[in-house]
């Protein structure tokens, strides 16, 4: 059986259109909330980016030996990008590799794997920011062209002056078990 959830209703036909010829359902389910399947569902369990890990849901849909596989975007992701354009801002610790190996532990599951990577990430121009902003809101929530149109021409006569804005992409991946 392969089942996709999604969260976000634009999403939801496209994910159909897209997973029916592979033979996958798609269900809509809410990021927080419970998922809507039977204990001890699935062998696999995967996710990308998810905006919140619900652990003791995970645990409860994987069988016994059942694994989760999850890429996720780790706490501080494009730092740089955000404190540059608002100012120093406080990091979310919730979204820490280590927060998400606890919160698997909690839910009694075994931490099979756990890579972290810092993945580069350069701006050669203003256009190439806005860009970005545009298509990855988080990370300057509120941004608009117009409200932010003084720290948009400082990096613009910065990345003229210096060279590409560089910005560093917070990723981690995580492997986890439900034992016997």
């Amino acid at each position: 059986m392969l089942v996709a959830t999604e969260a976000w209703p634009p999403n939801i036909g496209v994910a159909r259109r897209n997973l029916h010829p592979l033979g996958a359902a798609v269900v809509a389910a809410a990021d927080d909330d419970g998922l809507p399947f039977r204990g001890e569902s699935f062998d696999l369990v995967v996710s990308r980016h998810p905006i919140v890990a619900v652990w003791a849901e995970i645990a409860r849909v994987l069988r016994p030996d059942g694994t989760y596989l999850s890429q996720q975007v780790g706490a501080g992701s494009n730092r740089e990008l955000t404190d540059f354009m608002m100012g120093a801002q406080p990091v979310d610790s919730a979204r820490s590799a280590r927060m998400a190996v606890a919160g698997a532990q909690e839910a009694g599951l075994a931490v099979a794997d756990l890579r972290e990577q810092a993945l580069r990430v350069e701006f050669h121009d203003v256009g190439a920011v806005v860009h970005f902003l545009r298509k990855v809101p988080w990370t300057v929530p509120g941004f608009t062209v117009d409200g932010y149109a003084d720290q948009l021409a400082r990096m613009h006569r910065r990345i003229r002056s210096s060279g590409p804005f560089v910005s560093h992409a917070q990723r981690f991946l995580i492997e986890a078990r439900k034992l016997r």
